[in-house]
């Protein structure tokens, strides 16, 4: 399978770094949007969510050398500030002293990486839309949406880079063997803001990432360089306590004067950011094969999951990486190269989308829960005793490489040994002394 010119579809964060790694390779490589350029329309608001980088996305960035400058726009944030109804607050550190997810604006970060990709010899062609691919993968039938008119590309290989509502994952629904499922939550989101203070002054917390636990819903908010917070409510979409019962600006007040008392003096635009900000939806995406001719999915397009591990980006960064490894490895033959990938990369991908749904769980529900309290201190403290011997589930993911299909099957094993170190007598009295190593001999797995 030779491959020369290569169209990647969509100019998001996966295909502008996918598209440096096929550069740097010597690939033709062009990208296709159907969006406007917003560089120049600056139209990316309103369902953003920031982005939150951690080491799988670090060590995408740092093989087309942009870590340095994605840092510089990033904000580490160690742990999540617990807000509960009364105000009080409770920090719960990510992991190790040092270890910290990062704050970044998404439509920041893409600008930065599209801008990098051109000077790197990308081109970018805005505002085409693809109708069609021929079965074989090798054409696209394409339309400029600015003049209406249509055109047909020819090329090697074709790679879907187009999120989580993929044309290029529609055109391969045509085909025989595609499994495919999307599952929407019940919850959507919007997003919000608390402005800077005054000359640029954080008026919450910068160093964490803070979160209103609810039950059923929650609010989070993610610091920003110019020292706003671009927070976000999810929120249940139909129901007595939804977007859908919130009509008036008198609801809103009374909802926020109740669950959100301490936030809402910090929203001066509380009422113009949720009655005019989309409200976005949450899906997920598992479909296999990634591939049918010369065409492939990657990131979203093969694998969308909500965002509550923040895990969406990292893990479309280490597609990348493992696809770049993948053509080193097997010398530019794709018919190789493209097998191996969906392969190595499906079982992962599945796995994350599962620990997103059940953080969800654990972010709205459980993070003021006390036995959920007891059971984080235990893991960090036989992680912080024992280093070499154990990682809690969070650092698998947030702070390692580990496959996150291990870090799933970490999940549940843990969480069955510290609910039966629970049920231990004394254990609450005696935990980090004489029982800490009977503790830490069973989270081995030995």
């Amino acid at each position: 399978m030779q491959v020369k010119n290569i169209a990647i579809m969509g100019a998001g964060l996966v295909g502008s770094l996918l598209s440096m790694y096929l550069k740097k390779h010597g690939y033709q490589v062009t990208v296709y949007e159907r969006r406007p350029d917003f560089r120049k329309t600056g139209n990316y608001g309103g369902r953003s969510i920031n982005l939150a980088i951690s080491e799988r996305g670090w060590k995408g960035l740092q093989g087309v050398g942009l870590e340095q400058a994605v840092r510089d726009i990033a904000i580490p944030m160690p742990g999540r500030m617990v807000h509960d109804v009364q105000g009080n607050l409770m920090f719960q550190p990510y992991g190790k002293p040092g270890e910290a997810i990062n704050s970044v604006s998404r439509g920041g970060l893409n600008i930065l990486m599209i801008d990098a990709a051109e000077e790197a010899g990308v081109t970018y062609k805005f505002n085409q839309r693809i109708n069609e691919i021929n079965p074989a993968g090798t054409a696209a039938s394409m339309e400029d949406m600015e003049s209406g008119t249509t055109y047909t590309l020819e090329l090697d290989l074709i790679i879907g880079a187009d999120g989580a509502y993929s044309l290029v994952r529609y055109a391969m629904l045509k085909t025989d063997r595609f499994d495919y499922s999307q599952a929407y939550e019940n919850h959507g989101y919007k997003e919000l803001t608390i402005p800077a203070g005054p000359n640029g002054t954080f008026l919450i917390d910068r160093d964490a990432l803070h979160i209103w636990p609810r039950k059923q819903f929650m609010l989070i908010a993610l610091p920003n360089i110019d020292g706003s917070f671009t927070c976000t409510l999810f929120f249940a979409l139909e129901g007595r306590e939804s977007f859908e019962a919130i009509k008036t600006h008198a609801d809103l007040d009374a909802f926020f004067d109740t669950y959100f008392p301490d936030v809402k003096p910090l929203m001066p635009t509380l009422h113009e950011d949720f009655f005019g900000n989309p409200t976005g939806l949450l899906m997920i995406v598992k479909c296999f094969p990634w591939s049918h001719g010369n065409t492939m999915l990657i990131g979203d397009a093969a694998h969308a999951i909500i965002p509550f591990y923040g895990q969406g980006m990292n893990c479309g960064f280490e597609d990348c990486t493992v696809l770049n490894d993948l053509i080193e490895e097997f010398n530019h033959d794709w018919s190789k190269i493209i097998p191996a990938y969906q392969v190595a990369r499906k079982p992962n991908s599945d796995a994350i989308a599962d620990l997103a749904k059940l953080n969800f769980i654990e972010m709205r529900d459980l993070v003021a829960d006390a036995d959920f309290q007891f059971k984080k201190r235990i893991a960090a403290k036989v992680a912080a005793a024992y280093p070499d011997k154990f990682i809690p589930v969070y650092s698998m993911v947030s702070f390692s490489h580990l496959p996150y299909a291990d870090a799933l099957r970490e999940y549940y094993r843990q969480d069955e040994v510290l609910s039966e170190v629970l049920t231990w007598p004394g254990v609450r009295e005696h935990w980090d002394t004489e029982l800490l190593p009977d503790i830490a001999q069973r989270l081995f797995n030995l």
